[in-house]
């Protein structure tokens, strides 16, 4: 195994290699540690306890005057304290990473009780789906425009021993990068408004966030962290241009509206002259075509109900 590996100064995207100096990172794998199930674990503790009532049993003979018992009990009561000393329990879900005097000797990932390496540092890592919230950040979008969004994100630990060793706490790390990749991740699309082809942060989520996703995961690879989802839980407008973006909306919406409404009008115009010709029902010159399609238009198009107005004369009159 080698610990630690010397790496460059490199640019561009995020690799995890130092930039701009010369810096050592650790470059470690997990792997399996020795360790023995519940039925081996629990022959280790009533070997423990026989040894522990042997060593009583020395330590009294050796008070009435039998001195060489007591070497035997003492002896015996520090192996079995050294027995009892690689006992752990581990629930599911959990991992125990296991050190002998620094080095790193593997993981854990057996559940229940187990026996393993005597006198070994045990740390409890979770390997269960965590989530958490990023904070709601303000960033300019694509356009310019500020914007206030925050996300989900959802992982777990993949490899334990780079989140022990490689990084100084993988759960403070995770969050840290998290909020800088859904920055960045904001800044790259327009809110809404986008070219054609281009996705928005509004109208394009499940690309945003499978973007988001992919970006901390790049980022989190180096702590042995994998992610399993990324959703975005908050998107508006910054409150200083809220209003102003608002109002483009609604007249946007409006446009769209009398578009519909002029474009049915039309049709409804066209059909009725059409009607009334092949019907024989009146014969109109382009005079009077253009003030009755002045007079429908009117009647469809207008925000307000129509009031009729009986017309007793001539139009040329």
């Amino acid at each position: 195994m080698s610990d630690q590996q010397s790496a460059g100064s490199v640019g561009g995207e995020p690799t995890g290699v130092p930039v701009g100096h010369d810096g050592t990172r650790v470059e470690i794998d997990e792997r399996t540690a020795p360790a023995a199930p519940a039925g081996i674990a629990l022959l280790v503790l009533l070997v423990s306890f026989g040894l522990i009532a042997g060593s009583i049993a020395a330590f009294a003979a050796a008070d009435a005057g039998q001195d060489a018992l007591g070497v035997v009990g003492a002896v015996g009561m520090l192996v079995a304290v050294a027995l009892l000393s690689g006992l752990a329990v581990i629930s599911p879900g959990q991992t125990r990473v296991v050190q002998f005097f620094g080095r790193y000797v593997g993981t854990v990932r057996l559940t229940g009780l187990i026996w393993t390496v005597p006198l070994s540092v045990r740390r409890n890592v979770s390997v269960r789906v965590r989530n958490f919230e990023t904070s709601e950040l303000k960033v300019n979008d694509a356009d310019g425009n500020p914007i206030n969004i925050a996300a989900i994100i959802v992982w777990q630990v993949a490899d334990t021993a780079r989140a022990t060793f490689a990084v100084q706490d993988y759960v403070d790390f995770v969050r840290v990068q998290s909020e800088s990749a859904l920055r960045h991740v904001a800044m790259s699309h327009p809110y809404d408004h986008a070219d054609a082809g281009e996705a928005t942060l509004r109208g394009a989520t499940d690309v945003v966030s499978a973007e988001i996703a992919a970006e901390v995961a790049a980022r989190v690879v180096i702590a042995g962290v994998e992610v399993v989802e990324a959703r975005i839980s908050n998107l508006a407008y910054a409150p200083e241009i809220a209003q102003a973006m608002l109002q483009r909306q609604q007249a946007g919406a409006i446009i769209a509206a009398r578009t519909l409404i002029v474009d049915g009008a039309v049709g409804m115009v066209e059909e009725a002259l059409t009607r009334l010709e092949a019907d024989g029902v009146v014969s109109l010159d382009e005079e009077r075509k253009a003030a009755m399609v002045s007079n429908l238009l009117v009647v469809l198009c207008g925000d307000s109900r129509a009031t009729p107005v009986v017309n007793a004369g001539s139009l040329y009159t």
